[in-house]
């Protein structure tokens, strides 16, 4: 079946594991015969992190991983600088003189005065890999996984008709836009958040989703990450954070049991505010997938697993 979307965005508050997500998507729909590219614009070395492999450098992308439904996962790590330069040789023919604007610091001088040229910048160059596979190109990919900046940025990053709108109303520049922007508001793009099942990171998810909304781009879903699953109901929770259980562990103390007690009835409590938490996210009326939190930590193995998780919980390649 033909994949639905061809580029999925990932964004979520820093720390609640965006970066592993979109790794994890990205592997999810690297199904057999399949190359999906991942890609990030923070220049944090996160997907070279997770897959243990050097850091991504250059303007070319290598192949990180080879996932066990039997696809190919690549990664690229895109800059601003490289990206200038690039674009001055596409529409202008002028590769040496950004590699030379480049090195006397006026790439950084130019984007500082314009800070939307660098999103146009970064989200041009996720705009050619999609369009690689409408023009049947041989270094096409499947899907590519992009993953974007945090949810306080997002608007304002993918937002390139803003960006652009004091730097040029007509050209190249402006061109680009346009076409960036009928990629980001087509039926083949989504993007989604992720977030942890605590205060801020909830609050942002949704500040984030309003804050999108206007620009039209289509909102996927919501990943809950690291969810620790509880077997307990609503009421035995309420009844256990209450601090009324009394337990009779036997081997131990009544001083034990009390603190036993004790830490159960913290740990309950700390369960229904997530569950509170998922209750505000569910308002939100977007598909929502829970990731269990991982003990044994995130490394190649894991994120396979969680891209097993994704897969199992959403029709990734739906008609």
């Amino acid at each position: 079946m033909t994949p639905r979307h061809t580029l999925h965005i990932v964004s979520g508050k820093g720390g609640t594991g965006k970066t592993t997500i979109a790794a994890g998507l990205a592997c999810a729909l690297a199904t057999s015969g399949r190359r999906v590219l991942l890609c990030e614009v923070e220049g944090r070395n996160g997907i070279s992190e997770l897959f243990d492999v050097p850091p991504l450098t250059g303007r070319k992308e290598r192949r990180i991983s080879r996932t066990p439904a039997g696809g190919m996962v690549y990664g690229l790590a895109i800059d601003a600088e490289d990206a200038l330069v690039e674009y001055l040789d596409t529409f202008y023919h002028l590769s040496v003189a950004g590699k030379a604007l480049d090195r006397f610091g006026a790439v950084d001088f130019a984007t500082s005065i314009a800070p939307g040229l660098r999103d146009v910048l970064l989200t041009g160059k996720v705009y050619e890999a999609v369009r690689r596979k409408i023009k049947n190109r041989p270094n096409a990919y499947d899907a590519v996984v992009l993953d974007a900046p945090p949810t306080g940025r997002i608007a304002q990053f993918l937002n390139v008709h803003l960006a652009v709108a004091g730097l040029a109303k007509v050209g190249p520049i402006r061109s680009q836009a346009d076409s960036i922007m009928r990629l980001l508001r087509s039926a083949t793009t989504a993007l989604h958040f992720v977030t942890l099942l605590e205060d801020m990171p909830v609050t942002e998810t949704e500040e984030a989703v309003a804050a999108v909304q206007p620009t039209r781009i289509r909102i996927g879903m919501v990943i809950e990450n690291m969810v620790t699953p509880s077997p307990l109901d609503n009421d035995q929770l309420q009844t256990a954070a209450s601090g009324s259980v009394i337990l009779k562990v036997p081997g131990l103390t009544i001083k034990q049991n009390q603190a036993l007690a004790s830490e159960f009835a913290i740990e309950a409590a700390r369960t229904l505010q997530e569950q509170q938490r998922h209750d505000r996210l569910t308002a939100l009326s977007l598909p929502l997938v829970q990731i269990p939190f991982d003990p044994g930590g995130i490394d190649e193995g894991a994120i396979f697993a969680i891209a097993e998780q994704l897969t199992d919980q959403i029709a990734l390649e739906a008609a």
